[in-house]
């Protein structure tokens, strides 16, 4: 008779099998996808999901799950084969239509489109700083839900990535912040294949990863990743040892086994395999028919499942008991889970209003707005790439983010804004801290692929950008941002708000802590703004909430309004003075809130029967037509800044109240 052992060896080889068979089957259906990776992993997935991860499919967002990131999302028939396999909500119809309109099986892994799917992937390494951020944030939940008592959360975060995702910078930069911050809850697992899209990987790259990854701080170890037992081995051990540093296991496999003709080449990376399906099926063992899963195979990994809800349930007995001593943070725990946060007026009362001498930077104000809504909410971290100084957005006295104090509120990024972006990724898919991150506006062009998923995932994140334009002065055109807040602007789903003076900077925090749908952007100035008292406290925290408000009400027959945003709101109301009662001035704060209003306020706001409109802004002037009309004024800075002091280079570039005058009697 055969020993537990040897017989799980043999259905895991059916599993494996019947998994690539899968692949091949969606992909060749399809006539388009990435056969390399799950026809090379089979073997690492049967193992990882039979075996070595702990969850329940029937309960996918099960706080002390395993998670599972899929970095070479490419491969995402790996993953949907191996969660329809385990029992998740993933039917074979979903497998069927895999990269059909509307099914549960995209091109990429999608967040919250199909379950057990932990990060939006596709672009090579951002899953890798997901996989982070998400290790982080539970190392953060362990430290704050944990009691000596009751330990509910021991979870491990395992990350599946490619060559590609190891040669994108984002995934070291993220690796090297891992390793500091000793995250041994951390498994990357390197499908190194030697082979990349174009060309085996030799002719790109010659490191030794391992030592580059020990250098970083991470145990290493080199497997067969076609062997069951070296797989499930490596992953124990990498759990079990919970010593500070994060775990590498480099997993060697072959591209594309099981279709011969292209199996070790780049040529299995795509779909090129899948013109030989019908004879590589053959020599898998399967049958003719197609999207075949065979009794036995459905039958072991219904008694996987079987026994992974039986741990949750054995989980959850502790888990009542944790509750039932600790009923504040139970409350504070499930609060998050289910995605609870403050509404925009509820933090708004939580942030005393400026004096009326106050002449702030916004980035300053916003340091200010940011500690008693931190105080108020105890899950809000944020973090900075290196410039808590210049950014102002350390949350005193809440300690820092570091491998002896996963308590700690500040998280030091270091020079590493893409790492940064993606991590903060990370804690938002993990669903428990509302995060922030900061960096110097210009530098947000680093982020720009995080920023972009956010959106895409809608991803409850914001940035806090500061040095918002040519004012930045001395440092020069390098650090003078002109295009990059419109670019921000052009990126579905992203709010980018930039506040005028210190009372709509506390609408902005409020708003970008208060979203739940999507990431946002606060783009704050460097340079001294004045409190605009004339306009009433509520009206600017009010007002910014919607996006645009009425700054200025004309006082006699409407001729002319004048938008403005962020700095340039002070010369629009020295220019509309300047102008008399006839004009108007609205300041916009947000466009892509203001969008989202309904009809009747955006007429109130900006009437259509007033044509005479001239909007100013200190970048690129392109996307303010839509308001001004093409027969309009911008005044904007179409060009790139100058190396002088911030004001000169205002005034050199035209940002101040002439221009404005100057643009609208143009238009009387």
């Amino acid at each position: 008779m055969k020993d537990n052992q040897t017989m799980d060896t043999e259905i895991l080889k059916k599993s494996a099998a019947q998994a690539r068979g899968l692949a091949i089957d969606a992909i060749h259906t399809a006539g388009i996808g990435h056969l390399g990776l799950p026809l090379g992993c089979a073997e690492i997935g049967a193992s990882l999901f039979s075996e070595s991860l702990s969850f329940n499919p029937d309960k996918p967002r099960w706080i002390n799950r395993d998670r599972f990131v899929l970095s070479a999302g490419h491969g995402s028939m790996f993953l949907y084969g191996w969660l329809h396999l385990s029992g998740y909500d993933l039917s074979m119809d979903e497998i069927r239509k895999f990269r059909q309109l509307h099914s549960k099986t995209p091109g990429h892994p999608e967040f919250g489109e199909t379950d057990g799917v932990e990060s939006t992937t596709g672009p090579l390494g951002q899953g890798v700083g997901n996989a982070v951020g998400i290790a982080i944030s539970q190392k953060m939940c362990a430290e704050k839900f944990n009691t000596a008592e009751h330990q509910i959360i021991d979870n491990h975060v395992v990350c599946l990535a490619g060559d590609g995702c190891f040669q994108e910078g984002v995934a070291m930069e993220a690796s090297s912040l891992a390793g500091h911050l000793g995250l041994d809850n951390l498994i990357v697992i390197l499908d190194s294949n030697d082979v990349t899209l174009d060309a085996m990987a030799e002719v790109t790259q010659s490191e030794d990863t391992g030592k580059r990854y020990e250098a970083m701080g991470f145990d290493v170890v080199t497997i067969d990743g076609h062997d069951f037992a070296a797989v499930a081995k490596a992953v124990a051990e990498a759990k079990a040892a919970d010593n500070g540093k994060p775990k590498l296991i480099i997993a060697k496999t072959e591209i594309g086994r099981g279709i011969e003709e292209v199996a070790g080449t780049s040529k299995a990376h795509g779909e090129g395999g899948a013109k030989f399906a019908e004879s590589a099926r053959a020599k898998l063992g399967l049958p003719a028919e197609t999207f075949y899963v065979s009794e036995d195979v459905k039958a072991y990994f219904a008694e996987k499942k079987a026994e992974k809800i039986s741990s949750f349930t054995e989980w959850e007995k502790t888990y009542k008991a944790w509750k039932s001593a600790n009923s504040e943070l139970a409350a504070l725990l499930e609060s998050a889970e289910a995605g609870k946060r403050p509404t925009a007026e509820e933090c708004l009362e939580m942030i005393p209003a400026f004096p009326a001498d106050a002449k702030l930077a916004t980035r300053a104000a916003g340091g200010k707005v940011l500690q008693p809504l931190a105080a108020g909410l105890p899950l809000m971290t944020t973090g900075s790439a290196d410039l808590f100084g210049s950014n102002k957005n350390y949350l005193e006295g809440l300690g820092d983010l570091s491998r002896d104090n996963f308590s700690g509120r500040n998280t030091w990024y270091g020079i590493r804004e893409h790492a940064m972006g993606a991590v903060c990724n990370g804690i938002a898919y993990d669903g428990i801290f509302i995060t922030s991150g900061a960096t110097f506006l210009v530098f947000s062009d680093y982020m720009r692929a995080s920023i972009r998923l956010a959106g895409l995932a809608n991803l409850p994140v914001f940035h806090v950008f500061t040095h918002d334009s040519v004012g930045v002065g001395e440092d020069g055109p390098t650090h003078q941002p002109v295009e990059t807040t419109s670019a921000l602007r052009l990126i579905p789903n992203v709010d980018v708000i930039r506040p005028g003076d210190p009372e709509e900077t506390a609408a902005a925090f409020a708003m970008a802590v208060a979203r739940k749908d999507g990431p946002t952007c606060l783009v704050l100035s460097r340079q001294n703004l004045p409190n605009q008292n004339d306009i009433p406290v509520e009206a600017r925290r009010l007002g910014t909430l919607k996006g645009g408000y009425v700054a200025r009400k004309e006082s006699g027959e409407l001729k002319a309004v004048i938008l403005a945003t962020g700095s340039e709101l002070q010369h629009a109301l020295v220019a509309a003075e300047q102008l008399g009662d006839g004009v108007r001035v609205v300041s916009m704060p947000s466009l892509e809130v203001f969008d989202r209003q309904d009809n009747a306020y955006k007429e109130e706001v900006i009437p259509s029967a007033c044509k005479a409109r001239v909007a100013i802004e200190a970048g690129v002037g392109g996307l303010w037509y839509k308001y001004t009309g093409l027969d309009g004024k911008v005044v904007s800075i179409d060009r790139f800044g100058l190396s002088a002091p911030g004001d000169l280079v205002m005034k050199e570039l035209g940002m101040e109240p002439a221009s404005v005058v100057a643009a609208a009697q143009s238009l009387l």
